[in-house]
């Protein structure tokens, strides 16, 4: 299914890839495809991504700092099964030309350094390289990281405590004692600007970069919609009360480690303030004018969202609807 124009601007959000779920339970065509001449891998290593060139990785950087240039993903072809007997393989899809595409998830072990590939590429930090996807990229290596992460948390069956195995291509989990099936799960997340006026409410972490300011945002609880969550979150971090009636905008896959991040703007009640300490160091209203320049770069005082961030797009949904 094609992509809205406003979901196709998202980065991470998938595109270009058919998931071709009837082949999981096919190990031979899975293995065939695997070591075809016509097999896309990809690499990652303890939630990094293989990249090409030869440059050192990106060092983690405080959150709201600008991040270095992003480098395109190193692909390799079947030869990836080679380098290490202990890798973690999923089958990601096909390509629409029908290459069938992978994802390996290297022990911590692995040493580039002493493989055949030394020299071609290196492991980085993974939202160093997502300013340099393109939505195929961004849409396979976020969803290979997902995974992976589920892999890493869930060794163990939460039913009984027994070791559990990888089936269907890494989509699944099965206890090898009680017989229990697992499968990925994704944790929704309302992200959301309350806007009051020609305002809009905006917050900030201790732990984030000076200046630096972002939506505000929290998990949707069971029992509960995603608007009511929304206004809950916003009610519980900044003490204002808005409607439950959201204005829907878009999605993101968002492996980090496994969640969907649900843009939305809400109308505030009111404009007063009670930030919650322990969500947030602090809170307030932006103009429209103090928001664009934010945006535009030309506040000295005010950082914005990085363009990969969905809450990025959802402030700047907000000031092209004039």
């Amino acid at each position: 299914m094609p992509l809205s124009k406003a979901a196709a601007d998202i980065p991470l959000v998938p595109a270009g890839l058919d998931r071709a779920a009837h082949h999981r339970r096919d190990p031979a065509w899975l293995d065939a495809a695997f070591n075809s001449d016509r097999a896309r891998v990809l690499m990652m290593r303890e939630g990094q991504i293989l990249v090409e060139g030869s440059a050192p990785a990106s060092a983690p950087a405080q959150i709201g700092a600008p991040l270095p240039p992003g480098r395109p993903v190193l692909w390799l072809g079947s030869q990836a099964g080679m380098l290490s007997p202990k890798a973690t393989r999923i089958f990601l899809g096909e390509t629409v030309k029908g290459s069938p595409v992978f994802a390996l998830e290297m022990p911590t072990s692995f040493s580039l350094d002493s493989s055949p590939i030394a020299g071609l590429g290196v492991f980085d930090d993974f939202r160093a390289a997502a300013s340099a996807f393109d939505a195929f990229n961004g849409g396979c290596a976020a969803t290979a990281r997902a995974i992976f992460e589920w892999h890493r948390r869930h060794g163990f069956c939460p039913n009984c405590g027994a070791r559990t195995k990888i089936v269907e291509a890494g989509w699944k989990r099965v206890c090898e004692d009680c017989a229990a099936e697992h499968f990925p799960r994704v944790d929704p997340v309302a992200i959301m600007l309350a806007v009051r006026g020609d305002k809009c409410l905006l917050g900030r972490q201790k732990a984030w970069r000076p200046g630096f300011w972002s939506c505000l945002a929290g998990f949707v609880e069971p029992g509960e919609t995603i608007e009511q969550a929304a206004a809950r979150e916003i009610f519980e971090d900044a003490g204002v009360r808005c409607t439950t009636k959201a204005d829907y905008l878009f999605c993101q896959p968002w492996p980090f480690p496994s969640s969907l991040m649900i843009g939305m703007i809400l109308e505030a009640d009111g404009e007063e303030i009670t930030v919650d300490e322990s969500e947030l160091e602090t809170a307030r209203w932006f103009t429209r004018e103090e928001t664009a320049s934010m945006m535009a770069g030309t506040n000295p005082d005010a950082f914005p969202p990085m363009h990969f961030a969905i809450a990025h797009h959802v402030i700047k949904a907000w000031l092209e609807r004039g």
